[in-house]
């Protein structure tokens, strides 16, 4: 352990004094094939991207075709998928806006349900009849 320690300690100040003592300017090169080697890891990332999305595409067009296999041998119609413009934007703080005629729309669409419906009517036949009571039971 002392060992360990004790190179650690004398092991860095060495290195210091190698550099200064060496006179190896290669500082320049070293920034070239730096960048050198970071042109080809970007390229063979770039690369390989590339064949992993020709592996998905070859996948996909292979699933499709079974698909349509399928399709044809039960009879099955394609689903066609409409785009709705509604759905295109996945986040929902950035909807539009609606404006006072849409919004008056909807709670009118809302008022004109089944029950509301149901609810108004009742409530408009007990107030005639209530009213008709009234007239005819006079209070004296």
């Amino acid at each position: 352990m002392a060992a360990f320690v004790a190179k650690q300690m004398v092991g860095n100040k060495l290195n210091a004094v190698k550099g200064a003592v060496g006179g190896d300017n290669d500082d320049g090169d070293d920034k070239e094939k730096e960048e050198e080697a970071e042109r080809e890891r970007q390229e063979a990332i770039r690369e390989a991207e590339e064949r992993r999305k020709e592996k998905h595409r070859k996948m996909e067009e292979e699933r499709e075709k079974m698909r349509q296999e399928i399709r044809d041998k039960y009879n099955i119609k394609k689903k066609e998928e409409v785009v709705d413009p509604i759905q295109e934007e996945p986040n929902p703080l950035m909807r539009k806006k609606k404006t006072p005629e849409e919004l008056a729309r909807e709670a009118e669409a809302e008022d004109e349900d089944e029950l509301t419906k149901l609810k108004n009517t009742i409530e408009t036949s007990v107030n005639e009849l209530r009213s008709q009571l009234e007239s005819k039971c006079v209070m004296q």
